[in-house]
C-alpha cells in the first residue's frame, strides 16, 4: 500500500474532491477544444493514459525514496527520458508541433535534446528483465493506445492539470479511485451508446457478497471490461487479510482478469491501480483462444464472477477450439464452455471450482446447441440457483432479460432454487433514471443461507423438466396461476399502472432534458 508522506510540499497538499473533480473538468473541457477528439468515448480514454503516466511516475518516485532509505538499489521502470518529470512536470516544458511528435513518432527529437524513439513508441516495447514484471504491464497496456489530440498546446494544458494531482498521497488516491469510479461510469454510458455496457455495480456486489471468496481461493473474470468483479473480490478479500504472506497472495496470485479489448484493457489496468492492486494480473487476448481440450488442472481456478458479451461473433479459427457439436455464434455459450473447463474439480480435500455468471435468457430455453450445453450443465455440474433481474437491470443498454447462474463443479443437479429479484416503490422495472441498487438485493441475500419458498422464491426437481428439453424459462408458480385468474378489472388495473409508470418517467427524463439545455 501507498504510504502517507509526514512532510508536503505546497504543491503536494492534498487536494480535496471538490479540487479533483475540477481538475478532471478543467482538463476534459480544454479536450473538447481539440479537433482530433469526438466525444467521451475519446476523451476518457486520452484522459486514462495521460493520468496513468503521471500515475507511473509517483509510485516509482515513492519507490526510489523507500529504497534510498533502505540503503537499496532501485531501478526504474521507465527510464529516462521518458518518465513524467523528464517531459510533462514543468508548465512551460516541451509543447506545440514538439509535443505531439514527442508523443506520436517513431524516431524524434527527444525533450532532452537527443535524438531517439517516440514516448508511446518506446512505451510498447519495453520490457521486464525476468519474467512478467511491471514493465510488461506498461507495454500491454500501451500497446492499443494512440494519440488522438492534433493540438499540441492543447495537450500540453492537459498535461499541466494532471500534474496537479499528487498520486504519491494514499488519501488523494483514495478519493481519486472514487472519482475515477463516476468517469467510468460515464464511459460506460458513452459505450452503451455504441453497442456496450458494463455490468450495474450492484450486481458485482451481491454477486461477491454470496459468492464470499476466501483468502487464497484464485478468482478469474474472463471477460473483465474495466475490473468490476476483480476489484470488488480485493475489497471483499483485503478484510481477510491477517498476515504478510496472505496480503502477498492478494497481491500476486488470487485476481486473474481477461480482456482482449484495449479500452476496456486500459481502463481497467488503471482502475485496479488506483484500488491498490499493484500488480494487476489482466490478459489481453482472447479468453475464447485456446482449444478447451488442452486446459487442465493447472490452468483452473476457485472461482469464476463475470458477465460475459451477449452478442458479438467469433472467427472461425476460436470456433475450432470448441467440440463441433457446440460451436456456435453465440459468444455467451462459448465464454460458458469455458468457464465450465476452467472449475477446479474437487479433489486432495480442495472445494469444487464455484461460478456466478450473468446470462441473457436464451440459455435457459434455446434449442439445438444451447439445448446441449444446458443439458451438460445439468449434468456435470450442481446449478443451485438462479437468480432471475427484473427488466431494466441493463437499461437503456439492452432490453434482453438476464438471470444470474450459480453452479459449481460435481453434478449432476438434482433441483434448483429460482428467486425472482422484486423492484421496490411499486415500479414495474429499472430504467437508467432509476437504476437498480444494491439495496434491491437485500431480500435475495437474506434468503441465500436459510432457504425457503416465499413469495419470490420457489424450486423444482430436475427430474420434473427432462421432458422439455430441460427448460429452465420458469417463474413462481403461485404467480403463474394468479396471471391465469386474472379479471378483466384487473387486467386494466395493471395496464394503466403501467402507462402511469411510464408518464412518470418520460416526465423525469424531460425535466432532465429541460435542466440540461
Amino acid at each position: 500500500m501507498v504510504k502517507k508522506s509526514k512532510k508536503k510540499t505546497e504543491s503536494e497538499v492534498i487536494t480535496t474532491t471538490g479540487k479533483l473533480n475540477a481538475i478532471i473538468k478543467s482538463a476534459r473541457d480544454i479536450m473538447r477544444k481539440d479537433k482530433g477528439l469526438n466525444g467521451d468515448l475519446d476523451r476518457l480514454p486520452q484522459l486514462t493514459w495521460i493520468m496513468f503516466l503521471k500515475f507511473l511516475d509517483d509510485m516509482e518516485q515513492i519507490h526510489e525514496t523507500e529504497a534510498e532509505l533502505s540503503s537499496k538499489q532501485y531501478s526504474s521502470i521507465i527510464r529516462p527520458p521518458y518518465r513524467w518529470r523528464d517531459w510533462a512536470k514543468k508548465a512551460d516544458g516541451v509543447t506545440g508541433p514538439e509535443l505531439i511528435s514527442f508523443v506520436n513518432n517513431d524516431e524524434t527529437t527527444l525533450p532532452n535534446g537527443s535524438k531517439g524513439v517516440g514516448l508511446l513508441a518506446y512505451l510498447k516495447t519495453i520490457q521486464g528483465d525476468n519474467g512478467f514484471d511491471r514493465r510488461d504491464v506498461i507495454a500491454s497496456v500501451f500497446r492499443g493506445v494512440s494519440n488522438r489530440m492534433l493540438n499540441g498546446y492543447l495537450l500540453r494544458d492537459v498535461i499541466n492539470k494532471i500534474s496537479e494531482i499528487n498520486f504519491s498521497s494514499s488519501d488523494e488516491i483514495h478519493t481519486l479511485s472514487h472519482l475515477y469510479g463516476s468517469i467510468l461510469k460515464q464511459l460506460r454510458d458513452a459505450a452503451g451508446d455504441s453497442g456496450e455496457f458494463y455490468t450495474p455495480r450492484p450486481v458485482v456486489k451481491f454477486i461477491v457478497k454470496v459468492i464470499d471468496p476466501k483468502i487464497r481461493e484464485t478468482i478469474l473474470d474472463p471477460a473483465c471490461g474495466t475490473g468490476g468483479f476483480l476489484i470488488e473480490s480485493y475489497v471483499h478479500l483485503t478484510k481477510q487479510c491477517k498476515t504478510t504472506e496472505q496480503r502477498e497472495f492478494l497481491q500476486t496470485k488470487s485476481l486473474q482478469g481477461i480482456e482482449a479489448k484495449s479500452l476496456p484493457y486500459l481502463l481497467c489496468q488503471m482502475n485496479l491501480l488506483l484500488n491498490g492492486i499493484e500488480l494487476p494480473n489482466i490478459d489481453p487476448l482472447n479468453a475464447l483462444r485456446f482449444p478447451l481440450r488442452e486446459i487442465g488442472e493447472k490452468d483452473r481456478v476457485d472461482i469464476v464472477m463475470t458477465n460475459p458479451p451477449f452478442g458479438g461473433a467469433e472467427e472461425k479459427g476460436i470456433l475450432s477450439n470448441f467440440p463441433e457439436d457446440k460451436q456456435t455464434s453465440e459468444t455467451f455459450l462459448l465464454f460458458l464452455q469455458l468457464i465450465m473447463r476452467k472449475l477446479r474439480r474437487s479433489k486432495s480435500g480442495k472445494k469444487s471450482g464455484r461460478c456466478a455468471i450473468v446470462m441473457p435468457n436464451g440459455i435457459l430455453f434455446g434449442d439445438k446447441t444451447t439445448a446441449i450445453i444446458r443439458k451438460e450443465l445439468l449434468t456435470e455440474f450442481n446449478l443451485h440457483t438462479i437468480v432471475r433481474l427484473p427488466d431494466g437491470v441493463f437499461a437503456p443498454y439492452t432490453p434482453i432479460p438476464t438471470n444470474i447462474l450459480f453452479f459449481e463443479h460435481g453434478g449432476p443437479t438434482e433441483e434448483i432454487w429460482f428467486y425472482e429479484v422484486p423492484v421496490s416503490n411499486g415500479r414495474k422495472q429499472f430504467t437508467k433514471t432509476k437504476p437498480i441498487e444494491f439495496e434491491d438485493f437485500q431480500s435475495v441475500i437474506d434468503w441465500w443461507r436459510d432457504r425457503k419458498e416465499n413469495d419470490f422464491a420457489w424450486k423444482i426437481k430436475v427430474k420434473d423438466i427432462e421432458n422439455t428439453g430441460y427448460d429452465l424459462d420458469l417463474h413462481h408458480p403461485r404467480r403463474m396461476a394468479e396471471d391465469k385468474l386474472l379479471s378483466p378489472n384487473k387486467m386494466l388495473e395493471l395496464i394503466n399502472n403501467e402507462v402511469h409508470q411510464l408518464e412518470s418517467e418520460l416526465n423525469e427524463l424531460t425535466s432532465i432534458f429541460t435542466k440540461t439545455t
